[in-house]
């Protein structure tokens, strides 16, 4: 039986988990690499590559994938940051796709947040727009469509995705664009994990799991992979990691005929 295995990380730009102090935990980004390596991927999915800059300035070269890149030899690569924006808090961002077989066709759609007014460290703002990027390749001699997204935690902000559904629907209607074998990974940041999974399923899609907690803040799945029906999950695990605030979501799967 030939199988591809996938791995699903929103890696926080290297910052460890530190359950004292975790706004200030220090950032190792060996540490990040030596996980993302330990699990053998043939696709690696990652949100939050960078470190958000003040003023919205976006480092270029991005330093944490350089970093990433140059470690994980044999792999192609393709990452973006999200649209520049002054208005960006001190978190993660930029997504990047890592793959064993060569990337094409890649793109980005942004992906518009609602102006849902909220305070940060005393002052009043509102949320920037986030991303969904794609690229294909051909694994085990099929081409597969791939997706990788990082949506607004509007249940931080007192509000919820159900409400301001516009991302969720950019990025349905994405999927339903494809007809072929396709995978999305992300760190989706809905808490109701029940109606995502409803969506998408009304999009053809499921995910790999809807059960185990990828988060340590909260107990909530936020982060996933969804596969079409061409893909048949064979075998998945949430590792836990001191690397991130996420744990880890790794997959394999196998072609359906």
């Amino acid at each position: 039986m030939k199988t591809f295995k996938v791995m699903q990380f929103n890696m926080q730009f290297g910052q460890i988990w530190d359950e004292v102090n975790t706004d200030r935990a220090p950032i190792d980004l060996d540490l990040t690499i030596a996980e993302i390596l330990s699990c053998d991927a043939d696709i690696v999915i990652l949100q939050e590559v960078e470190h958000a800059q003040p003023g919205g300035v976006q480092l270029d070269p991005p330093p944490n994938y350089t970093r990433l890149k140059a470690a994980l030899k044999g792999y192609y690569g393709y990452f973006s940051y999200p649209k520049a924006d002054p208005r960006e808090l001190p978190f993660g961002i930029g997504l990047a796709i890592f793959s064993r077989t060569p990337l094409r066709d890649t793109f980005r759609l942004e992906l518009p947040s609602s102006p849902v007014e909220f305070e940060f460290e005393g002052e009043k703002t509102t949320p920037t727009d986030r991303l969904l990027i794609g690229a294909k390749t051909t694994l085990l001699g099929h081409e597969v469509q791939l997706f990788d997204t990082h949506l607004l935690a509007y249940f931080m902000l007192n509000s919820s995705s159900e409400q301001h559904n516009q991302q969720r629907q950019l990025v349905v209607e994405q999927l339903r664009r494809t007809h072929g074998p396709t995978l999305i990974g992300g760190d989706f940041n809905v808490s109701n994990r029940d109606s995502l999974i409803h969506q998408f399923a009304d999009a053809g899609y499921q995910p790999v799991q809807s059960t185990e907690v990828t988060w340590r803040h909260r107990p909530f799945v936020l982060d996933h992979i969804f596969h079409s029906q061409h893909l048949r999950k064979v075998s998945y695990i949430v590792k836990p990691t001191r690397a991130s605030d996420h744990h880890i979501l790794i997959a394999e799967f196998e072609f359906v005929n």
